[in-house]
């Protein structure tokens, strides 16, 4: 099918009939935009300036703000932010309704997006960083860091990796950059509002949703959720992340910075608390990660000892480096591995059994 003809000559419509009149309409661009948004957001807001500042010099586009082109090309070119689809948030391998760092992703975009526009910050920015802000994570969420950190320079932390390795290719902004790289809260912060917006939208998201999970998995009851989080931020995850995303806007507006209240921070630090003690670190989860540390690790040996099992681009990488540059360029082939697939290739390669895999790994796939 090609469309159907439309009463305009030259025109083709989705769905036959006399199409929708929208009227006229002066076209908006980028220009045109930009200088909407500039008078429109707050005075400590980002605003977007033609291609924005990149590594390389580019031409600006005619439709998209720097910060939306930025967030189109994580969506559209980055294979790293498609494989957090298959990517351990919590559980390794989950279930049709657990969250994966994909979902986790688009959760913290919601929020960020949410807040940045009540604030009248620039939510395009915000966006593109929290879609981005995950995608320097290995395989098996968090277990991946403890594995990959001792084997390269400076370590391995997925927040810096993400924006400087993992997505270097994009050419994104700086405004972009600098938030993935510093969404952590261990990290300096970010540059932006829209940053620091970002990585307080990443804490109440995963805080809320982990809890949430580990309850549909009958790993805890949220009936034992301490008092200070039931009480300020209520017991059902929609209530409490609701509840906090108010408190950060009401926040925000009323001192002219970005945070949260003193009873706000409180309840969220005491719920990831209780998720830590009841769900990060239970003897499951331990058992979980030290299993994904020794895989980890025996792959990034295996692909050094072995690089004729390195896809070809990752050879080429690898043998333009020197000394930590090919351990470099290997521990980026194994963090960018779905949880899958770095299972596969340890049973492929190193004649690993399923018995030594993470739990979940030989379970028939309408049960994964």
């Amino acid at each position: 099918m090609d469309g159907h003809e439309a009463e305009v000559d030259g025109v083709r419509q989705a769905h036959p009939g006399p199409g929708l009149w929208i009227g006229a309409v002066e076209v908006y661009g980028r220009t045109a935009r930009e200088e909407v948004e500039a008078a429109w957001m707050a005075p400590g807001a980002t605003r977007a300036h033609g291609a924005g500042r990149r590594r390389r010099p580019e031409e600006p586009d005619a439709w998209r703000t720097c910060f939306e082109r930025d967030r189109d090309r994580i969506l559209h070119k980055s294979t790293a932010f498609r494989r957090l689809a298959g990517k351990t948030q919590v559980f390794i391998f989950p279930d049709d309704h657990q969250r994966t760092r994909l979902t986790h992703a688009l959760e913290v975009a919601q929020v960020a997006r949410a807040i940045a526009q009540a604030l009248r910050l620039n939510a395009a920015l915000a966006e593109a960083i929290a879609l981005g802000h995950d995608c320097g994570h290995g395989p098996f969420g968090h277990a991946s860091e403890d594995a990959l950190d001792p084997l390269v320079p400076g370590g391995f932390d997925h927040a810096p990796w993400g924006a400087d390795i993992t997505l270097a290719e994009l050419n994104l902004t700086a405004e972009v950059s600098d938030g993935i790289r510093n969404h952590s809260w261990s990290r300096p912060a970010p540059a932006t509002p829209e940053g620091e917006v970002t990585a307080i939208s990443d804490r109440l998201a995963y805080a809320t949703h982990d809890a949430e999970d580990a309850a549909r998995a009958g790993i805890v009851d949220l009936a034992d959720l301490p008092a200070v989080v039931t009480e300020r931020l209520g017991q059902a995850r929609s209530r409490q992340l609701g509840t906090l995303i108010g408190d950060v806007i009401a926040t925000s507006q009323r001192t002219g910075g970005i945070g949260m209240s003193t009873d706000a921070a409180e309840a969220l630090s005491a719920l990831r608390n209780w998720n830590y003690e009841r769900i990060y670190l239970r003897p499951e989860s331990v058992a979980q990660s030290r299993t994904v540390h020794r895989m980890l690790r025996a792959l990034v040996e295996h692909y050094l000892a072995r690089p004729d099992h390195l896809p070809e681009r990752v050879r080429t990488e690898a043998g333009t480096e020197t000394g930590t540059g090919t351990v470099r360029a290997v521990v980026a082939y194994v963090a960018g591995m779905t949880d899958r697939f770095a299972c596969t290739q340890a049973e492929r390669l190193m004649d690993w059994q399923r018995s030594e895999m993470p739990e979940g790994f030989d379970l028939p796939p309408a049960r994964r």
